[in-house]
């Protein structure tokens, strides 16, 4: 069977850097699992990494939708089985790197339930119950249907709780349900997962440097580019991290300082999330920064692909 990498983590934890690494040494291809470097024009607050940075490394999953667009796990799935059977078509590595740990599951476990057909109309009416009414009535909703999913979804993660309501919706069957079934499906790939874990302090540290960073590279000036273009602030897009908050500094609910405050803080809260979720993650692999550097990481991910070190 043939082997896939998947490299996980919380944000700032060095997973693209390493995945080129990677790529470079094994003649590797890398597949983003990342939830917002799907968006087209938004490169900055999602930290995709320069050209130059890539080093000639081809990366797929990026850039393939417009802001204003909807995208689903399903397309993600579909989207990265299709560049794996490639990247293998062409006798290269495929490694999987991101930190949303729905795409890897979804990918890595061959979750069905993420075929179903969305629907947007019913999507639009929780958005709105989310919007009018908050987060916890949207999450009373979803423990009346499947309590399972509830114990495991936290209710401010309203797009996640949305997913599991609208898969109930379309299919009659608790998304825990699909989950379960799925699972006993055998996957097409031989997945070898694995995590880079950072203490927390240096995490933090990091995060704080990357946030200073991307306001040097132009995050403000990215975002307001992307409104003048007509693009909504309440597109689901523009709720992510980075993007929300300036959006409050433009709009004179914030100061620029106070938001730069807020990223850096919800980004903590996000790798924090981030960690928890990847903890829970069968057949994970921790390669934690504080006992090997990216040379014995390298060397690790290779030998797992029984290739010369």
């Amino acid at each position: 069977m043939d082997k896939v990498i998947v490299i996980a983590g919380p944000t700032a934890s060095g997973k693209t850097d390493l995945a080129i690494e990677l790529a470079l040494k094994v003649n590797g291809e890398i597949i983003s699992a990342d939830s917002m470097q799907i968006y087209r024009e938004m490169n900055i607050g999602t930290a995709k990494p320069t050209m130059e940075e890539r080093k000639g490394i081809p990366h797929h999953m990026m850039d393939i939708v417009y802001p204003d667009e909807e995208f689903s796990v399903a397309q993600f799935q579909k989207g990265a089985k299709e560049c794996i059977k490639d990247i293998l078509s062409r006798g290269k590595v495929p490694i999987v790197a991101g930190g949303t740990g729905l795409y890897i599951n979804t990918l890595v476990y061959n979750i069905t339930f993420s075929e179903t057909i969305t629907d947007w109309n019913y999507r639009k009416k929780l958005e709105n119950i989310a919007r009018e009414q908050g987060a916890e009535a949207l999450h009373l909703l979803l423990q009346k249907v499947d309590p399972v999913s509830a114990e495991k979804i936290h209710p401010n993660n309203v797009k996640r709780v949305i997913r599991a309501l609208e898969v109930y919706e379309t299919t009659g069957k608790p998304i825990s349900q699909h989950q379960m079934e799925s699972r006993q499906i055998k996957p097409e790939y031989d997945y070898k997962i694995f995590g880079i874990e950072v203490d927390r302090d240096v995490l933090y540290s990091r995060i704080d440097v990357r946030v200073v960073k991307m306001m040097e590279m132009g995050l403000y000036e990215e975002v307001e580019n992307i409104l003048n273009k007509g693009y909504s602030p309440d597109l689901v897009s523009l709720q992510g991290i980075g993007y929300k908050e300036i959006i409050m500094a433009i709009q004179g609910e914030c100061t620029l300082g106070e938001a730069v405050d807020k990223i850096k803080l919800n980004t903590r809260h996000l790798a924090k999330r981030q960690m928890t979720w990847f903890r829970k993650t069968e057949n994970l692999k921790w390669m934690k920064t504080a006992e090997m550097d990216k040379r014995a990481m390298i060397k690790k991910l290779s030998d797992a692909l029984n290739l010369e070190s």
